[in-house]
C-alpha cells in the first residue's frame, strides 16, 4: 500500500511519500512543496489540480506513484535494498516524464493525436489533450499504464468509479471513453486486437442545462434602456440569436459577405469550426440592424468583453428568472440555480435560434442555417423545455376543445 501526505517544515511544507509494506514503514521526501490549505488531506492530492503549481505537483506524484508501483510488483526486481530501490524510482519519475511506447494506452493516444493534427480544428486537438490528461490521471489513481489489451468493459468500470469519486460530470466521462473507443477502432483498421466492442458506454439520463432566450425576451432587450457602450454588444446578441452562429462566426461577419439572391439578402461565409460553406438568408432583425451601419455589421468586440457585457445586458432588461446552469464551483462545474442573465454566455444565440424557430420552419432547413451534420446534434441545441411552446401547445388544445364533440355534448 502507497500513500501520500504532507508533512510541515518551518519554512515550507513538503510532501512526502509514506509506503506501508510487510518489511515496515518507509517515508520519502519528495521535491514538491505545497501550502496547507492547498492540500487535500483525504484524497493526498492538491485540491485543485488545475493550478499551474499543483498541476505540476499532481502529475509528478502520479508519475511517482506508478514507478513504484511498477517496481514493487516486478517479481524480477531484487528487493533487498527497498530504501535504495524506491529513491531511485522516485528520481527517475522527477528526473523526467517516463516515455510510454508500444501497446500502451496513452502512448496510442498520442500517436492518434499526432494523426489527426493536420486535419483538425484547434478547439478539438485542445479538446484531444483535455480526453488525454484525464486518462493519465486516472492511471495515476490505478497506479499502472494500461495496456491496449487492458482496455475493455473492466477499464471502463473502473474509469467511471474513478471519475465520479472525482467529481467529473457523466458528460465528461462518457465523452472520454467515447474518444479512447475512437482510438481503439482508429488502430483495429490497422490490424491491431482490440476490446473496443466492449466499451459500452453508459447512458446519461439526464442533459447537462443550458438556456435559451425566448423572443419575447429578446424583443425586451431590444427595446430595454442601456448605456451607450453596451449598444454594439446588444446588437451582436440579437444578430447571433436569428443567425444561430458561433462567435467564433458572427463576429466576423462583414459587408463583402452580403450577396442578394433572387432579391432575398443573403450572408455567405465558411463556418471557422466546420469548413462548411453557408448561404444564410437574413432575419429581417438583422437587416434592421446592419442598416443602422450604413449596410455594415457592428464593431467586432473580444468573446471575453462580449460574454461581460451580454450579461450586464440581460440584467438590465430584467431577465432574472431562476435557471439550472452548469457553473464552475471549485474546480469542477455543477449544476446551480443562477438567475438567467447570469448563465447569458456568447452560445446563447445559437440555441436561441434552434430552440425559437424549431416547429415553425422545417428541421431541415434550420440545419442548412446552422450548419450541423445530424439531427440527433441539432436536438442538443433545443430547450424543450421552453415555457413559450408549453403555452403554444395549451392554445393548440383550447382550439381543438372548442370543435370537438365532447364540448358540444357539454353545452347541451
Amino acid at each position: 500500500m502507497k500513500t501520500f501526505d504532507i508533512r510541515f517544515s518551518v519554512e515550507k511544507n513538503t510532501v512526502y511519500l509514506q509506503l506501508h509494506l510487510k518489511k515496515g514503514i518507509y517515508r520519502f521526501d519528495t521535491p514538491y512543496q505545497i501550502t496547507e490549505k492547498e492540500w487535500n488531506y483525504a484524497e493526498q492530492r492538491p485540491k485543485n489540480p488545475y493550478t499551474k503549481n499543483a498541476k505540476t505537483i499532481y502529475d509528478g506524484l502520479n508519475r511517482i506513484k506508478i514507478k513504484i508501483a511498477n517496481w514493487l510488483r516486478d517479481e524480477k526486481v531484487n528487493k533487498v535494498d527497498i530504501q535504495q530501490g524506491i529513491q531511485d524510482c522516485l528520481i527517475e519519475a522527477y528526473k523526467q516524464k517516463p516515455i510510454i511506447k508500444g501497446d500502451y494506452l496513452v502512448h496510442q493516444i498520442n500517436a492518434y493525436i499526432d494523426s489527426r493534427k493536420h486535419v483538425i480544428e484547434p478547439n478539438t486537438l485542445k479538446r484531444y489533450y483535455v480526453f488525454l490528461r484525464l486518462v493519465q490521471r486516472f492511471e495515476g489513481y490505478a497506479m499502472k499504464h494500461f495496456k491496449i489489451k487492458e482496455v475493455n468493459a473492466s477499464f471502463v468500470k473502473q474509469f467511471f468509479l474513478y471519475g465520479t469519486s472525482e467529481d467529473y460530470s457523466p458528460s465528461t466521462l462518457y465523452r472520454t471513453v467515447s474518444f479512447v473507443q475512437t482510438v481503439l477502432n482508429f488502430l483495429e483498421k490497422r490490424g491491431v486486437r482490440t476490446f473496443a466492442y466492449e466499451l459500452e458506454l453508459p447512458k446519461i439520463k439526464k442533459k447537462t442545462p443550458f438556456v435559451t432566450l425566448t423572443e419575447e425576451e429578446l424583443n425586451r432587450i431590444k427595446h430595454t434602456s442601456i448605456p451607450a457602450e453596451l449598444q454594439h454588444a446588444r446588437d451582436w446578441l440579437l444578430i447571433s440569436c436569428y443567425t444561430g452562429q458561433r462567435i467564433s462566426d458572427f463576429m466576423n461577419f462583414r459587408s463583402d459577405m452580403l450577396r442578394t439572391i433572387k432579391g432575398k439578402n443573403c450572408l455567405t461565409f465558411q463556418q471557422q469550426k466546420t469548413g462548411k460553406d453557408i448561404l444564410l438568408p437574413l432575419h429581417p432583425e438583422v437587416l434592421h440592424i446592419i442598416k443602422k451601419y450604413q449596410n455594415k455589421f457592428p464593431p467586432k468586440l473580444s468573446e471575453q468583453l462580449y460574454n461581460r457585457q451580454i450579461k450586464e445586458i440581460a440584467k438590465f432588461a430584467d431577465i432574472h428568472a431562476l435557471v439550472y446552469y452548469n457553473k464552475r464551483s471549485g474546480h469542477r462545474s455543477k449544476a446551480l440555480q443562477i438567475p438567467k442573465w447570469q448563465a447569458i454566455s456568447s452560445h446563447i444565440g445559437r440555441r436561441s435560434f434552434a430552440s425559437n424557430f424549431y416547429g415553425k420552419i422545417p428541421t431541415a432547413l434550420l440545419m442548412e442555417a446552422t450548419g450541423h451534420g445530424s439531427e440527433s446534434m441539432f436536438h442538443n441545441y433545443i430547450n424543450q423545455m421552453d415555457i413559450q411552446r408549453t403555452i403554444t401547445l395549451a392554445k393548440y388544445f383550447d382550439h381543438a376543445y372548442e370543435h370537438s364533440p365532447i364540448n358540444e355534448k357539454a353545452d347541451e
